[in-house]
């Protein structure tokens, strides 16, 4: 028997995100599985099966996406109507609704049409369920490959930018992420070893190798192969880091690589600082205004909210829960938050 519950998923490039939401309005389960979608829509498949596999008898499905930005589409509007076509085959025509970027859903067969709004719009999506819940706030979702900071004041979204191009340029999405993000897109030199050392560009190394060797590496957070498609673990994450500086992991010890992980860590931190005293000034937002934190790299957000002398509140905080953990509902904040936004439409 289908149930009125509706599911909400959010289709990335890397990562397919799903959230079950019961008809009060209460999470009930969210999931996140990695989805290569560069490789072909097979992989969309094998991860809605999982999704489905997990969330039996749901009638209604509400999607957001930034998937058909890969390089397997020749452009976003393609990308969109593709993603649109193949999920409206596979779950029902007419019990799939794409979120718009403005609040509004559309039934897939209007994807082409508006395809420019659907685009990447899961940021949108995850702002709005926010500003239903507070007056004032910075939502900052950090994740595995970029970071969204959205200003929301007197319960409206504050926000200067509307899609990628234009977000980049207000510092409202930075290209930034504690998992997928190399280490040559993070800076051109290092200090190691008294002197000033330049990167080498090449793929050798990513910060989740970065935050493994930091402790702080959230379980399941890493769900793709390793730069070189060798081991997780400490050692094999500073040999990936030695790399990067034409050296071997023996060249230094162990408390070296530890100490240049923590360097990449504040560089990172320090970015991500900048934008968001760029979001919040540009906003005017007020100085008591909190920092609302989703995404699995919480942990960053939190000193953000320190640094930046703000409040700090979970984006788990604001949502009724069942059994479903406050971590896994933060971390997959848009999923959850295109449900929510469907039900209340």
């Amino acid at each position: 028997m289908l149930s009125d519950d509706v599911i909400g998923w959010d289709i990335g490039g890397a990562h397919l995100k799903a959230a079950r939401i019961g008809a009060s309005g209460v999470v009930l389960d969210a999931m996140q599985v990695p989805c290569a979608l560069w490789r072909g829509l097979r992989e969309l498949e094998h991860g809605i099966e999982a999704v489905l596999t997990r969330c039996v008898g749901v009638q209604y499905h509400a999607i957001t996406m930034t998937g058909e930005m890969v390089d397997l589409f020749p452009d976003r509007g393609a990308g969109v109507k593709a993603i649109a076509e193949y999920v409206a085959k596979r779950l029902g025509d007419d019990v799939v609704w794409l979120y718009r970027g403005d609040g509004q859903f559309v039934p897939p067969y209007q994807a082409a049409e508006y395809a420019m709004q659907i685009a990447s719009a899961n940021w949108h999506a995850a702002a709005e369920c926010v500003a239903q819940k507070i007056g004032n706030g910075i939502l900052v979702d950090i994740g595995s490959t970029t970071t969204d900071i959205i200003p929301i004041v007197a319960n409206k979204l504050r926000n200067q930018g509307g899609d990628d191009a234009t977000r980049l340029v207000t510092d409202e999405l930075v290209y930034s992420g504690i998992v997928r993000t190399p280490l040559m897109a993070m800076t051109e030199r290092v200090p190691f070893a008294g002197t000033s050392v330049p990167l080498m560009a090449e793929y050798f190394a990513t910060m989740a190798d970065v935050y493994r060797l930091t402790g702080e590496l959230p379980e399941h957070a890493d769900q793709h192969p390793a730069a070189d498609g060798g081991e997780k673990n400490l050692a094999a994450s500073a040999r990936r880091l030695a790399r990067m500086l034409g050296r071997d992991r023996d060249s230094a010890p162990m408390a070296d690589w530890h100490e240049l992980a923590r360097w990449f860590r504040g560089r990172q931190l320090a970015r991500l600082h900048a934008a968001c005293e760029h979001v919040a000034a540009s906003a005017q937002m007020p100085a008591d205004a909190p920092i609302i934190g989703a995404g699995v790299g919480r942990f960053l957000i939190r000193e953000l909210a320190a640094v930046t002398a703000r409040p700090y509140r979970s984006f788990a905080d604001l949502l009724p829960l069942a059994e479903v953990t406050a971590d896994e509902v933060s971390n997959l904040a848009p999923a959850v938050s295109v449900a929510l936004l469907w039900q209340r439409r």
